[in-house]
């Protein structure tokens, strides 16, 4: 099939924020490639979002909005997009998020080159609430995820882009029966993002990285890693357990110990602060290779909040008894 002829659903979950979603929507209409179906899950608690849908694309075919009632939480209301999907290629955008005008085109592009590719996602822009890019922290975020020039390519390793968070939250164009194979899972919580990277990636044969911006990821306080970040909930919580829980080949144990060494020191800091330093301790010695084997600075850090929480916990037993 020619890739003008193909058609890509672009799914949007979406909560509360009507404004930055018409933003994510006009991202999506102007992209160059024509053949688009755009499918929004709206788990408002107000009447704000489904109004600004009705009243401004409720007569563009290439939309399809539905008001999930009751909300169906992230994880459901992503799989019930993909499940409505349409089309022969799905890419996912979060509605605070763009996509820049020439995303589909540039990865589509792709399969043209590797028509058994499964698989293609690009760079990400970082951007503030108000849409300004910040291009040193953009450089950096690509970096820091293993998004460099030397990775552009074919994946040598398609189970290592999503164990090391290589592959990106959204903005990446996938083949639809995957997506739907693979989908996104509910008991994951607020990290169901990484779980489904993980799990397509894993499951994926053939994986593109394209050393392109094809997206921007916007930071905004309610973001569900804002507000999360400090809990036994948070993503990082449960992508440790995801990747703990995991029975990988041999081959893909290293990239296990990367995904460590980015994981453990936040669940370290985040068990001592829930009152948990026995855990949290262990935590941190069996996985001394986050620390930097204790050279880091990070490390005696973490051995002070361990510490303070041991003694909270030692006071809070002598006051009962």
């Amino acid at each position: 099939m020619n890739d003008r002829e193909v058609l890509v659903s672009i799914c949007i979950p979406t909560c509360d924020r009507p404004e930055l979603l018409e933003l994510a929507l006009a991202s999506c209409l102007a992209q160059t490639h024509a053949p688009i179906q755009i499918v929004v899950g709206d788990d408002s608690r107000n009447d704000a979002t489904q109004t600004m849908m009705r009243t401004r694309y409720g007569n563009d075919s290439r939309i399809h909005y539905v008001r999930n009632t009751p909300p169906l939480g992230q994880g459901l209301n992503v799989a019930s997009l993909f499940t409505r999907a349409e089309g022969d290629k799905i890419l996912l955008l979060h509605d605070d998020d763009l996509l820049e005008h020439d995303a589909i085109e540039s990865l589509l592009g792709l399969w043209q080159r590797h028509p058994d590719l499964e698989i293609a996602f690009g760079d990400q822009y970082v951007i503030d609430i108000h849409g300004a890019v910040d291009l040193e922290q953009s450089r950096a975020g690509n970096i820091a995820f293993y998004r460099t020039k030397a990775a552009e390519g074919l994946q040598k390793a398609p189970g290592r882009t999503g164990l090391v968070s290589m592959f990106p939250n959204n903005g990446w164009l996938a083949n639809a029966d995957l997506v739907k194979r693979v989908n996104y899972k509910a008991q994951f919580g607020s990290g169901c993002d990484f779980a489904f990277g993980v799990e397509v990636c894993l499951a994926a044969s053939k994986i593109y990285y394209l050393k392109r911006y094809v997206s921007s990821y916007r930071v905004t306080p309610g973001a569900i890693s804002q507000t999360t970040g400090a809990s036994m909930n948070s993503a990082a919580v449960e992508a440790y357990r995801i990747v703990h829980g995991l029975r990988l080949a041999r081959e893909l144990e290293p990239a296990r110990r990367v995904a460590y060494k980015r994981m453990v020191p936040i669940v370290v800091s985040t068990l001592s602060r829930h009152d948990e330093p026995v855990k949290s301790l262990k935590l941190a010695l069996m996985h001394l290779h986050a620390y930097n084997y204790g050279l880091s600075p990070r490390f005696y850090y973490h051995m002070l909040l361990i510490g303070k929480s041991m003694l909270h916990r030692k006071r809070g037993r002598l006051a009962n008894t």
